[in-house]
């Protein structure tokens, strides 16, 4: 992983060459997923009211804010859909089986964007103009809850009919999930002191649950039973706290050339991420230091954020969110079913685990 250069890397490693087979066939997955979801996508978000249908499309980078179409927008990965698909293929089912239920899942990450968008006050994403700053808060609003909507009624009217109850329950078990992470996530940046347990269970809420809810809904549309769906959702739910652990360090650490967001940014608004939490329970004089320049009054300015990263490295920090993602990614890959082929999923994990931005 490009952002760790030149400090000890905890995580399983593999060859570069064998690396970079496993990131070419994520990447493949990734691409595949967007393709297969995007008729479906086009379709639901088509029978939204105006000006929905045009935020809505501007939102998934098919059009311009005037709702001019656009070839070279800037999308999302597609992750959770992704493994969506790559569940379902590991139980013997189809795209055809489980496309609604990736796109579901798609549409409920969006609406959760488009909110956090508002409540952070994140003027762009991708490198375009946020939702409500084009069209404001109210009206962001009601997107992400027309995208919540358009969720549910997809996943109802798409997939298997035998699983469709199972289905919504789980979709909208996430949803709650999902909220009470985000709150707990906001709630922190009016604390000045979070335990790593609350930080991992406030992570599992608002990352965790959709990616496990993405992997039990592919498995649940291939007619797997609730041993594999079970499997299934534990799997993706500890891939969610990768994705969350790895999101932290690149934003210390990153390089902004790279990651297209300022250096240090969670440390300048002052952001208790992992590493940050990690450092400020040490009970070393690096913590001390590191809670002394977050309880300041003045703004962290660039060179203070510079130092605090130096901080949190210094505390243990770092170390800790490295072991902890190493952890988790080991707990995700042991809890497969080894009678299945599960090989697209392992090489989506690595992706996770492994991206720089």
């Amino acid at each position: 992983m490009a952002t760790l250069t030149g400090h000890t890397d905890v995580r399983p490693r593999t060859t570069d060459s064998a690396q970079s087979a496993v990131e070419r066939i994520a990447r493949r997955q990734l691409a595949d997923a967007r393709r297969a979801i995007d008729p479906v996508l086009r379709a639901a978000v088509g029978g939204l009211a105006e000006p929905l249908d045009q935020m809505a499309g501007y939102h998934f980078g098919w059009c311009d804010p005037e709702g001019i179409e656009i070839t070279d927008g800037v999308q999302g990965k597609a992750l959770r859909p992704a493994l969506t698909f790559a569940a379902a293929a590991a139980c013997g089912g189809s795209v055809d089986d489980s496309v609604h239920a990736a796109a579901a899942v798609e549409l409920l990450h969006n609406f959760s964007l488009v909110h956090d968008d508002v409540m952070d006050g994140d003027p762009f994403r991708h490198g375009r103009q946020t939702i409500w700053r084009l069209w404001g808060e109210t009206n962001a609003t009601l997107l992400g809850d027309a995208m919540q909507a358009l969720a549910l009624g997809v996943l109802s009217d798409g997939v298997p009919e035998p699983v469709t109850a199972e289905a919504v329950i789980r979709l909208a078990r996430a949803t709650m999930t999902l909220c009470r992470g985000q709150y707990e996530d906001c709630a922190f940046a009016e604390r000045t002191s979070i335990s790593v347990a609350e930080y991992l269970q406030m992570a599992s809420g608002k990352t965790g649950a959709l990616l496990g809810c993405a992997c039990a809904l592919g498995a649940l549309c291939a007619g797997a039973d609730h041993r594999v769906v079970s499997a299934m959702h534990t799997f993706g739910c500890e891939i969610g706290l990768v994705f969350q652990l790895v999101d932290d360090v690149i934003d210390i650490w990153g390089d902004p050339a790279v990651t297209g967001k300022p250096a240090h940014s969670d440390l300048i608004s002052r952001k208790q991420s992992f590493p940050v939490v990690s450092a400020l329970a040490s009970d070393t004089s690096a913590g001390r230091e590191l809670a002394r320049i977050y309880q300041a009054r003045q703004p962290i300015t660039a060179a203070r954020a510079a130092r605090a990263a130096v901080l949190v490295e210094e505390a243990g920090g770092r170390r800790e969110t490295l072991e902890r993602i190493s952890g988790a990614l080991g707990a995700a890959l042991d809890v497969l079913p080894t009678d299945l082929a599960t090989g697209d999923l392992t090489a989506l994990a690595h992706l996770v685990a492994h991206r720089d931005r």
